[in-house]
């Protein structure tokens, strides 16, 4: 079927975080909010009707997980990605932040050291912290608006490491990692063994004809140093269901995360995420492959748009995800300026770049995946609001 994009999707009922949080968050309802990331877009139409259905049942139960569960994750790697993970191995989790909670409190000793590389997602700091552990920066090195790994400071932060947190493919920055940088990143990894959770939440997000490569696929030896967390909430706009897999490289690790989960009863999917999540993965394709051309349009009509008539503030068409990172340096603001100027002059409820490198200054973190004429109309605001500086 042909899905529409362009449609606006009223959201005032929805309980969505996205707008309903707008106070919390803005301290105003009046912005566009493109901050957390989830899609201002339907999902595809087979989980739509597979939830009908299931809600139709009107019995929900302790549900139980099938077999063939997994066995649509396995097949959904294989197909896309070319990794056919053992589905003994896949673990069920609320979702990948809650898997980085837990993988920290089991595999580092308290007080320990957390390695991410900045900017990140703010989750990676904020699971280290109230851990009680200490996070390790590995900061991007960024020249003429591109992003690079600074792999003298990686080897010598890894000394020190006991666990390093990889995001994969990069949020905010939307990298899709090279071979050569996967394997260089982990190689060093085993030579100062530093077990990898890798993150790979957005994998299903790839532009420009890029190719999403999973950590764990690398070698035999790198597979045994990474616990891998996906889920299909980002790729089909599923994360109020809460549901994530996380693919570990044995049976003890497997083990030790199950068991602290049980500890808080949590080891189930709710009724509809069983639902929601093997539909997706057995009937969602066709979906995804219309919404990837559209979020990419979508980045390009920012870019031009920015260059054009805003030049003062610089972006890019970003490889993966579907967030744009801003580089507002231009603007003369200092961070909390800079905060303030986009929710009271631009009206564009954003996230504050700072909150992905606690030393960064200047920049925003932008979510392109709504209607072309939301971007359309928060182009405008912005310009407007730069243009009155």
């Amino acid at each position: 079927m042909k899905y529409d994009f362009d449609q606006v999707v009223d959201r005032s009922n929805n309980l969505s975080a996205k707008y309903d949080e707008r106070m919390k968050k803005f301290g105003t309802e009046d912005v566009i909010p493109l901050w957390i990331a989830d899609m201002d877009f339907k999902t595809c139409q087979p989980v739509i009707d597979a939830l009908k259905a299931r809600a139709e049942q009107g019995m929900w139960g302790y549900t139980a997980r099938p077999e063939s569960y997994f066995e649509s994750i396995k097949n959904w790697q294989s197909r896309r990605n070319g990794w056919t993970p053992d589905t003994s191995l896949m673990s069920f989790s609320p979702g990948v932040v809650q898997t980085l909670s837990a993988m920290i409190r089991l595999y580092t000793p308290e007080g320990g050291n957390v390695l991410i590389q900045t900017p990140v997602y703010s989750e990676f700091y904020d699971m280290a912290e109230l851990a009680n552990r200490k996070v390790i920066e590995n900061k991007m090195v960024e020249k003429d608006g591109k992003w690079s790994v600074d792999f003298d400071d990686f080897e010598r932060k890894l000394k020190a490491a006991d666990i390093f947190l990889l995001c994969n493919p990069h949020n905010p920055l939307g990298i899709v990692w090279t071979e050569d940088e996967l394997r260089r990143m982990m190689e060093l990894c085993l030579k100062y063994h530093v077990l990898v959770v890798s993150d790979e939440i957005h994998s299903d997000l790839i532009f420009h004809g890029k190719k999403h490569i999973v950590t764990a696929s690398l070698s035999p030896e790198i597979a045994a140093n990474v616990v891998t967390a996906i889920s299909a909430t980002k790729t089909f706009n599923l994360a109020g269901l809460q549901a994530s897999t996380v693919i570990f490289p044995d049976m003890h690790k497997k083990q030790n995360f199950d068991r602290f989960w049980q500890n808080m009863d949590i080891h189930r999917n709710n009724a509809f995420s069983v639902v929601a999540v093997e539909t997706a993965m057995n009937e969602g394709e066709e979906w995804l492959d219309q919404l990837l051309p559209y979020i990419s349009a979508n980045f390009d009509f920012v870019v031009d748009y920015i260059e054009k008539h805003i030049p003062k503030i610089k972006t890019y068409a970003p490889d993966a995800t579907y967030l744009m990172w801003l580089d507002c340096r231009e603007l003369g603001l200092s961070n909390e300026e800079l905060h303030d100027f986009m929710i009271q002059k631009a009206k564009l409820g954003l996230n504050d770049g700072c909150s992905f490198g606690r030393s960064l200054n200047g920049y925003m973190r932008l979510n392109a995946a709504c209607p072309r004429c939301v971007l359309e109309k928060a182009m405008k605001q912005l310009e407007e609001a730069v243009n009155s500086l």
